[in-house]
């Protein structure tokens, strides 16, 4: 297995590095991070069990693969300080914003490229990681990679075209379910069901769905009609979601991430 390095060690970064871990697709001997906010690297190194780097130099020298985890305006001035250092060795980004052309404008041809937007379901084993299809990584390299994101959920290829609408589904869409979620479950506490039992059911409810989706590979639609009875209750809530603009709701919520990327 390569030597990995983290610029940047934040909630997405400790998530991969844990699932990469509990899944056995990498050994924590073999990663280290660097992040300037020194305290809150170590806490974070010290509980995933990795080594935690003096500075990004000494990071970059000692990694073969270095994935840029940090914001993406700080990635430029971060990039900078390791040029020499750079050269030859893999960059997998996970940075919005930044693919395949960005990275080649700042370092050239000399540094293999792949971005990858993840989403915060990774944390549980159950993340999408979109690939840009453009990069520059060796076979060998990219299998490898591909093997560390398999181990902790799914992996979808995009064209650079894609990636933004891709990112805006599957990287800001958990936030939309946690919202509804949260609704659902007031819904059940203001009918007397306990917060937590409220959580409970309406979290499992959203996973059994969502895997019913996935695994049956029947239009959503289909699964709709199967729960709604004639005359029953369930095509009452449907009704009550379409007067108050549900679907609208959510591809307006879409539509405005991508005004925004513009």
């Amino acid at each position: 297995m390569r030597n990995i390095g983290f610029v940047g060690m934040g909630n997405m970064a400790c998530a991969l590095v844990e699932g990469f871990i509990a899944s056995k697709a990498a050994d924590p001997e073999k990663i280290s991070a660097y992040a300037p906010h020194r305290d809150k690297l170590l806490e974070n190194c010290e509980k995933l069990g990795i080594k935690a780097a003096d500075d990004v130099k000494s990071l970059v020298s000692r990694s073969d693969m270095i994935f840029i985890a940090c914001k993406p305006y700080q990635i430029e001035s971060a990039l900078k300080e390791v040029l020499d250092i750079i050269k030859g060795k893999a960059v997998v980004s996970i940075a919005s914003g930044w693919d395949f052309d960005k990275f080649k404008r700042l370092l050239g041809d000399s540094v293999r490229v792949q971005f990858v937007m993840p989403n915060t379901p990774a944390m549980v084993g159950e993340g999408v990681f979109l690939f840009e299809e453009t990069n520059s990584l060796t076979e060998e390299e990219r299998k490898d990679l591909k093997d560390l994101f398999s181990s902790i959920g799914m992996i979808e290829e995009l064209p650079t075209h894609l990636m933004g609408i891709g990112g805006a589904v599957s990287g800001c869409g958990p936030a939309f379910v946690d919202l509804m979620a949260e609704s659902y479950a007031d819904a059940a506490v203001k009918y007397g069901i306990p917060r937590a039992t409220a959580y409970r059911l309406v979290s499992r409810m959203i996973m059994g769905s969502a895997k019913l989706i996935f695994e049956s590979g029947k239009h959503p639609g289909e699964l709709k009609d199967a729960v709604c009875s004639p005359g029953g209750t369930t095509i009452r809530g449907v009704e009550a979601l379409e007067k108050n603009g549900f679907r609208s709701a959510c591809m307006a919520s879409i539509e405005a991430i991508m005004d925004f990327k513009k």
